[in-house]
């Protein structure tokens, strides 16, 4: 079971030049604004506020780089990854001009960061797919990108409920249902789940869903 041990920020980023250099593979979390994606790494991290919630849906304008120190523990060793929180995206307040600069800051950093080694895309698992969460999904194949899709706010539906919720999301964006994790920040659903997936990752060169 990987166990994370501890985590800290390294910097934030706009373009390729200002990416920290490192050696660790990298996973990036992407979502649309307000869809819980600072309270997940929170939880994933087992910190309180290294991710900045904010309560203006939208804001954030940057990638935001975080090294983490983790641990197997049933063979007793530890590593390193890097965490990428990239901007959301999505909200109805941003001007075109900023939603164009955050594609291609997106494209720049998919197509760029070489160590990048798996994208994990947050969804409401109250909501059927977005056109938004599609052209991520999109530009993801288009630059041969990894991915994981997950649901969050799990706790917010009846557990009866979240197979059904998992499938209709799965339907809108022309997935399997395999691909599609739910999740709660509060109530820590889908944690252990995530982190095996991600222990996998780490120590596997392939993944199967």
């Amino acid at each position: 079971m990987l166990e994370i041990l501890n985590s800290e920020f390294v910097k934030s980023a706009v373009n390729p030049q200002q990416y920290p250099a490192t050696p660790y593979v990298e996973i990036a979390f992407a979502g649309k604004s307000n869809v819980g994606k600072s309270s997940m790494i929170n939880t994933l991290l087992n910190r309180k506020a290294i991710a900045k919630v904010s309560n203006t849906p939208g804001k954030t304008r940057l990638l935001n780089f975080f090294r983490v120190r983790f641990c197997q523990k049933q063979i007793q060793q530890q590593g390193y990854f890097m965490l990428a929180d990239l901007p959301g995206y999505g909200y109805a307040k941003v001007s075109k001009k900023e939603r164009d600069s955050w594609h291609e800051m997106m494209r720049q950093y998919f197509t760029n960061r070489l160590n990048l080694g798996l994208v994990v895309i947050l969804v409401d698992i109250r909501h059927k797919a977005d056109p938004k969460d599609m052209m991520m999904l999109e530009m993801l194949r288009q630059t041969g990108q990894s991915f994981l899709i997950v649901a969050t706010k799990a706790d917010k539906i009846a557990k009866t409920k979240r197979d059904k919720a998992i499938r209709n999301i799965a339907s809108g964006l022309q997935l399997p249902a395999s691909y599609i994790l739910p999740f709660s920040a509060t109530k820590k659903i889908g944690l252990s789940n995530l982190l095996t997936i991600l222990e996998k990752y780490l120590f596997d060169t392939r993944i199967e869903l």
